[in-house]
């Protein structure tokens, strides 16, 4: 009987586990491509096998399968698509993290019926796994031949590098920028990456303007013929009621043209009460007495309307309420054209809150919108209110500034506040980036400038 040579057998083995350190030494240093190319190619230098197949973790983030003596997969194709089910019903298994040889009767039935035309018969599983069992993935090698210890062994030790080696692909790629990035421009992008955060925080746009609590469908007095102001019966903020005399405007030349106006019309009638009677014996008066009847319903509506210009130069109030105008001095013996508004009569019950607010800073908002006023009297006790009105197109405020009205309802439930009072409030809109608030102005300008 011939007996092996030890000697022959140990060089044997010397050789395989000098063969194994050079494959764990290149997984190592192999780029992902070359890895997966080396894991399911290269391995059939330490163990003999027909066909081998590689599945990963899709957390590792490369192909799922790779199939060895092909440089890609077909991943639609039938021998891929059984294959990935293969796998699928292994890693469910109880060994799924331990090696073991697998045969088509660990399989289900609808799998075990193409597994002699697809793989070889003994194949084994070769996890890939690493600390606390987490599986990276998975080696598959088929051959005709029946698998021993010592090459379970072998892959075992491989198994251990793989893993290792595509953990550590993972691990470079998720950090790979900050890696390659010199560590004197770390701090700069730390402060970049700040800046861009705080540039998409989202902030409330907003806009600070002039405001002042006005009346709500205050009833205006307005002059009734072009005159000048004579007296006025109330002071400012005086509490009136329908039908009390307000304003009078000068009324010596109304009652000079009334006077005139009453002697013409005496006039009128003696002279036609004189020709009435000559008329029953002269025939040319009897002629005039049309004529100078016209002239006496002439006379009788010019001192009518004297009169009633008379009557109206006494102004009363339309309805009850509060007297809100400016000073009393300012008013007396200043001409006013007819509709000019002398002052108006608002319910102090009843106000709203006016706010201009000029071109350059206007935004849209919508109805609803949240309103803050804080009053020059007291700052420090705001009021609230929703945004109601909306001008469609700016006019010229009294300041001379292009600007655009609003109006905001008060919350019912704070202190009514004095007419008049005036402060500046805070229009709250919709949420944007920082950034777009702080830019919206320049934006604004290279808008202008391009003409879009």
């Amino acid at each position: 009987m011939n007996h092996p040579n030890p000697g022959h057998a140990l060089n044997h083995q010397l050789l395989r586990l000098g063969a194994l350190l050079q494959l764990e030494q290149r997984a190592r240093a192999a780029s992902r491509s070359e890895l997966e190319f080396l894991i399911v190619n290269e391995t059939a230098g330490i163990v003999a096998y027909q066909q081998g197949a590689l599945w990963q973790n899709p957390a590792t983030g490369s192909a799922p399968l790779i199939l060895s003596g092909v440089a890609a997969a077909d991943e639609g194709g039938p021998y891929y698509l059984w294959l990935a089910r293969v796998f699928a019903a292994i890693a469910r298994g109880d060994k799924a993290r331990e090696s073991h040889v697998v045969s088509a009767a660990d399989l289900p039935d609808a799998l075990a019926r193409e597994w002699a035309e697809w793989f070889p018969a003994q194949a084994m599983w070769c996890p890939l796994t690493w600390r606390d069992g987490v599986l990276v993935g998975s080696m598959l090698l088929g051959r005709a031949d029946p698998w021993n210890d010592g090459e379970r062994q072998l892959l075992d030790a491989l198994a251990g590098t793989y893993a290792q080696s595509l953990l550590l692909h993972q691990r470079v790629r998720e950090a790979g920028f900050w890696r390659r990035l010199p560590a004197k421009r770390r701090p700069l992008a730390i402060a970049a990456a700040v800046v861009l955060l705080i540039a998409l925080l989202p902030v409330r746009e907003s806009v600070l303007a002039p405001a002042e609590i006005t009346p709500v469908d205050p009833a205006p007095v307005r002059a009734p013929f072009d005159g000048v102001v004579g007296a006025l019966q109330v002071t400012p903020n005086q509490p009136v009621h329908t039908g009390q005399a307000l304003v009078t405007l000068e009324r010596k030349q109304l009652q000079t043209r009334y006077a005139v106006a009453q002697k013409a019309l005496d006039m009128a009638r003696e002279e036609y009460s004189d020709t009435s009677q000559q008329a029953m014996s002269d025939d040319k008066a009897k002629a005039r007495l049309a004529m100078l009847a016209s002239k006496v319903d002439q006379e009788q509506a010019e001192l009518a309307y004297d009169k009633d210009m008379l009557d109206r130069a006494a102004i009363t109030a339309p309805s009850d309420g509060i007297a809100v105008f400016d000073d009393t001095s300012e008013w007396i013996g200043k001409p006013v054209a007819l509709g000019e508004r002398i002052m108006m009569i608002a319910s102090p019950a009843r106000t709203q809150l006016q706010i201009e607010v000029p071109e350059a800073s206007v935004v849209s908002f919508a109805p609803g919108s949240e309103v803050v006023f804080f009053n020059n009297l007291t700052p420090d006790e705001p009021l609230y209110g929703k945004l109601v009105f909306a001008s469609y197109a700016s006019t010229v405020t009294a300041d001379g500034v292009m600007s655009y009205a609003f109006r905001a309802a008060l919350d019912p439930s704070s202190a009514t506040p004095r007419l008049g009072l005036k402060g500046t409030a805070k229009i709250y809109g919709p949420r944007r980036a920082l950034a777009l608030w702080l830019l919206r102005r320049p934006m604004a300008v290279v808008r202008e400038w391009l003409s879009i």
